[in-house]
């Protein structure tokens, strides 16, 4: 039997209405950065078409991704801008302390939310939840608490939850970068990252998934992992200069440990992952003199240069081919750089509005695509109405996820930032 629609509104409809509703929502709060907003925008679209596709679009999306993987340009381009803004966040401050209570009010809130909202759903039997095999709830919960369970071998709650672990590693480098006073070499890491992922694949460095989880027990390592982290996070944040710098190089041996050793995706992808981080943080120098553009450019060249060389001797994988892979990375750092070019220039209000709740939408549109495969299911046929209609219900909960959820959690970890001594 077919399955229904979920609106009876033609797409050509559905669109102008979100576009009215996301132009709205941005010109009632204007971001000081709206090209990085924009950006955001067009990955968090980009992303959430890659995995609806799956259930709406299955047909397209199989002939399209062997040319261009849509998942990594949307996934790249957000560690493009996420490698801008978190070291800019961090030396704004000045403080290690501010920026973890700031990185903590703004990414657990509704990350706990949602993980709630999928397992209430789970219970009531309208959301399937992920099989973790013999690892405990206790130990499922501990991995997610520390953001790293894509690289403590643990399987996430929700799939796009592995991006995250990535980004708090990053968190931890750059905390670590900034207690060594080595935060302005962010070019330099960049190109020792992307080199050693070219290296890797040049020396046919093959690790299994979860390499340190297999040989010592995924318990032990998020055991030993939280540990670290809680200490590196603490010890970070103290008043003595010691034991700053003591805590960031702890988590920063940890971040690169886990990257290199205990990921899911190939040891080149993950050290390309972190490279391209580091180059928005290098474009986020050139903006603002620590660095020549020239310097800028050269540094992405090279990481251009090590990431499609890595991705072209590793060949077609499991989840991707190379070409899709290539394509998708050089348009995702095209696109930033088109971004930065357009910076002074005003952007559409529906991209800005969109890329400031883009968390929101990154993390409910996968519970929300769930709901439908567990009811509804999955389309025989390409429908683009339904792909639409997807995206109109959606938006308009990632709205009230963003008003109600998001922004007085960040608020509030602004608010407490404040009253905190600097460390």
């Amino acid at each position: 039997m077919e399955s229904p629609p979920l609106v009876t509104a033609s797409p050509k409809q559905s669109l102008s209405a979100m576009s009215r509703l996301l132009a709205a929502f941005s010109a009632a709060r204007p971001s000081r950065l709206g090209w990085l907003d924009a950006l955001r925008g067009i990955a968090a679209l980009v992303v959430v078409f890659d995995h609806s596709s799956y259930t709406f679009m299955a047909d397209f999306r199989r002939d399209l991704m062997p040319y261009f993987n849509t998942s990594r340009y949307g996934i790249m381009l957000f560690f493009l801008v996420s490698g801008y803004i978190i070291p800019s966040s961090l030396e704004r401050r000045g403080c290690v302390r501010r920026f973890w209570i700031g990185r903590i009010f703004r990414v657990y809130p509704l990350g706990a939310a949602v993980v709630t909202v999928l397992l209430a759903l789970s219970t009531l039997g309208i959301a399937e939840p992920r099989d973790f095999g013999p690892q405990s709830a206790t130990t499922v919960a501990v991995a997610h608490l520390t953001m790293l369970q894509e690289l403590l071998g643990t399987p996430n709650l929700l799939l796009v939850l592995w991006t995250l672990s990535y980004e708090m590693s990053f968190y931890l480098l750059v905390v670590a970068l900034f207690t060594v006073r080595l935060h302005r070499q962010s070019a330099a890491v960049a190109v020792i990252l992307a080199a050693l992922a070219a290296g890797s694949v040049a020396a046919g460095v093959v690790l299994p998934p979860s390499a340190l989880s297999g040989l010592f027990g995924t318990g032990p390592v998020i055991a030993s992992a939280s540990i670290a982290m809680a200490a590196a996070v603490c010890c970070a944040s103290a008043a003595s200069a010691v034991l700053r710098r003591f805590g960031g190089v702890l988590g920063g041996v940890l971040a690169l440990a886990l990257v290199a050793f205990n990921g899911t995706v190939p040891l080149w992808e993950s050290l390309v992952i972190l490279a391209v981080m580091f180059l928005g943080t290098t474009a986020y120098r050139a903006e603002n003199g620590q660095c020549t553009w020239r310097f800028a450019a050269g540094t992405t060249v090279i990481v251009a240069a090590c990431a499609v060389g890595s991705a072209y001797c590793w060949g077609d994988g499991d989840h991707f081919t190379r070409r899709g892979w290539i394509v998708a990375f050089l348009l995702a750092v095209l696109t930033f750089g088109a971004g930065m070019t357009l910076r002074s220039r005003c952007l559409p209000r529906f991209l800005t509005g969109l890329g400031t709740i883009s968390y929101s939408v990154y993390l409910m549109h996968p519970v929300l695509l769930t709901v439908i495969d567990s009811t509804i299911g999955r389309r025989q046929q390409d429908s683009l109405a339904l792909e639409v209609a997807f995206f109109t219900v959606l938006l308009p909960l990632c709205l009230l996820t963003y008003r109600y959820i998001e922004a007085p959690s960040q608020t509030w970890g602004r608010r407490l930032a404040r009253r905190v001594p600097p460390s």
